[in-house]
């Protein structure tokens, strides 16, 4: 079993990774940690080695569970979401794990925009973490 999380360092990405790990530890599931920036020369320096940071923080957690975990920084053009769903394709992944966060009464109308993305469009089971 093949189990792919969105991290992005916020709050919920950090549920959606405790989640992912926890599933993991239980199926005895490979992980991949992805995030994703759009490329192109838009982030800098500071922004790329933050998020490299970031995934490493996410592999040590998940090895202190014992969780075999892999990480990829994705800067190919494309969406947060649309990068988590076409790597998720091309990794044949059978869970996905998005985090999500409470909204306003208008925004509980639907999700942000990258877990409806996630949501709707992904070729697998998705869990939403809250």
């Amino acid at each position: 079993m093949k189990i792919i999380v969105g991290y992005d360092m916020t709050d919920p990405a950090e549920r959606a990774l405790d989640t992912a790990i926890d599933y993991a530890e239980r199926l005895k599931a490979d992980l991949q940690v992805i995030a994703s920036l759009v490329g192109g020369g838009k982030e800098s320096v500071e922004e790329i080695h933050a998020f490299e940071k970031g995934l490493k923080s996410a592999r040590m957690k998940a090895s202190r569970k014992g969780v075999s975990c892999e990480t990829h920084l994705l800067m190919r053009g494309k969406t947060p979401g649309e990068d988590l769903v076409a790597f998720a394709e091309e990794q044949s992944a059978d869970l996905i794990v998005i985090g999500v966060k409470k909204r306003s009464k208008v925004g509980k109308l639907m999700f942000g925009s990258t877990a409806q993305y996630v949501i709707l469009e992904g070729g697998c089971p998705v869990l939403a973490a809250k």
